[in-house]
């Protein structure tokens, strides 16, 4: 039971000093309002010392002390410890003849005190941050009930003077913090005066308007002038509407920010009606990069619109003429089994880049994945969406018929891809690949008839790519060049 009541009393110290740091009183300068209190304390009851005694951890320091020349003793000699232990007053009316203070340093020294008087200085949550006391080396009578009262009273009073400055203290501290977060965000608060035209700007005004503010924004029409020309009169209008219908004010629009260009702001306000219904107050923020991302956004969703429609022609065409040229169900399905993987390849690889452009070598991977005895080398080129997914195609129906009739229908057969770029100083620069197929069996002969496929091969080269394409069978296997204008950057 006694640990616990020590817990609780050590607990209760820590809350008590955490108050007494609240108020901002230690080791501040001597000031008019309590010294006035003290000396006038001390005339009342006519004594020659009057103390506002704040006690600390380790001592006792005196806020205003009329009578005595210093400002601090320790706390373990001070009479005020009994009245903040005990959280009530204290009085001694002969130090000699009270076991607890006849040999105190300050009875037995300087300075010389025979008689005391003190009672709590109680703050806001009833802590006890010290005393207002009344001393003499004297001995002297108890105070009146009447008289503790009156003590009593003026102790109320310093702790209302204490308690106004603790409140102001508090408010400048949350001021300065809000004022500080407005500096480091993208927000100014502003006041216009709609009968003057006067306006005031607080926060991070210089960020969002210029370093110039304090002097070209100062008026309304300063304002204005700093305002996108498109979006001028626009900005005019609601604000106008705002001014003579007493209503809030909302905008987005355009500045023409000195130092960082064209801006996106976004502002409101409404009239403060308890104070003066004539000024308008809100506050501005920068919406730049919300703006950007959401006609980034918009752009990305007109592409993929775009996209969409395309890749629904291209398998619609596809269905249609696949439909023609097959012999039958299966060969229907297989076909365009084959085909539509070959647009899955291409869209895997824009949708592992940005949807509008993707790689050749992403591209050659996923052939290489369908078809593993394709073998590849060449620059990284960055093709548009449409020339990768006629490329794709191409690629698909050129492996199709390698799987059927050519090298890769045995065993050892194999095809290689390579292409390059003409050098960038040539003025007809050419894309050039070259497709070779070899370890095929039996005599490689040219097709009676040309296929879908060989057409739609032909339509990828020539109408989508505006390029050419030169199929030769060889003794080897086929050979199949392709050349297109060289519009391709390396990655």
């Amino acid at each position: 039971m006694a640990d616990s009541e020590g817990g609780d009393e050590r607990l209760s110290e820590e809350r008590r000093l955490d108050t007494l740091r609240e108020y901002r009183l230690l080791d501040t300068d001597p000031e008019v309002a309590f010294d006035r209190l003290t000396k006038l304390v001390a005339d009342l009851f006519d004594v020659p010392i009057a103390l506002i005694s704040l006690v600390d951890e380790c001592r006792q320091w005196f806020k205003s002390a009329h009578g005595l020349d210093i400002d601090q003793t320790p706390r373990d000699i001070s009479f005020c410890r009994h009245v903040v232990a005990d959280d009530s007053p204290l009085v001694v009316t002969d130090t000699w003849t009270d076991a607890r203070f006849a040999d105190n340093p300050l009875v037995v020294g300087e300075p010389f005190i025979r008689f005391y008087a003190g009672v709590p200085l109680r703050a806001y949550n009833g802590a006890v941050l010290g005393t207002l006391c009344i001393i003499d080396s004297e001995v002297r009578a108890a105070p009146s009930p009447r008289e503790m009262e009156r003590l009593e009273d003026f102790a109320a009073i310093i702790m209302a003077e204490a308690e106004l400055r603790r409140t102001a203290a508090e408010r400048d501290e949350v001021r300065r913090m809000l004022e500080r977060a407005l500096d480091f965000s993208t927000t100014a608060i502003w006041q216009l005066d709609a009968r003057t035209d006067a306006l005031r700007w607080q926060g991070a005004t210089a960020e969002l308007w210029g370093a110039d503010f304090e002097t070209a924004l100062n008026t309304g029409e300063g304002f204005f002038n700093r305002v996108h020309p498109d979006d001028r009169d626009g900005v005019r209008a609601v604000l106008d509407d705002a001014i003579a219908g007493g209503t809030p004010y909302a905008k987005e629009y355009r500045i023409v920010h000195p130092e960082r260009g064209v801006r996106w702001i976004s502002a409101r306000g409404d009239w403060d009606v308890e104070v003066d219904d004539v000024k308008l107050t809100g506050i501005s923020i920068d919406i730049t990069e919300q703006k950007s991302r959401q006609e980034n956004t918009n752009l990305l969703m007109r592409e993929l619109h775009h996209r969409m429609r395309n890749l629904f022609a291209t398998v619609s065409a596809i269905i249609s003429l696949t439909r023609h040229a097959a012999t039958g169900v299966d060969d229907y399905v297989e076909r365009i089994t084959s085909r539509l993987d070959a647009l899955n390849r291409a869209q895997n690889v824009l949708l592992g880049a940005n949807f509008m452009t993707g790689s050749m070598h992403a591209l050659m991977r996923e052939v290489q994945a369908a078809f593993p005895r394709i073998r590849w080398s060449g620059p990284d080129l960055l093709l548009p969406e449409n020339a990768l997914v006629a490329m794709a195609l191409v690629f698909n129906e050129l492996a199709t018929n390698a799987v059927k009739h050519g090298a890769l229908s045995v065993a050892d057969g194999r095809v290689d891809v390579n292409w390059s770029q003409d050098p960038d100083d040539d003025a007809d620069r050419r894309f050039h690949l070259t497709w070779s197929e070899s370890g095929g069996t039996g005599e490689v002969v040219a097709p009676d008839r040309t296929s879908f496929g060989t057409l739609l091969m032909e339509r990828s080269v020539r109408n989508n790519l505006g390029g050419t394409i030169d199929r030769r069978w060889e003794a080897a296997g086929l050979v199949v060049k392709i050349a297109l204008p060289a519009r391709w950057h390396e990655v």
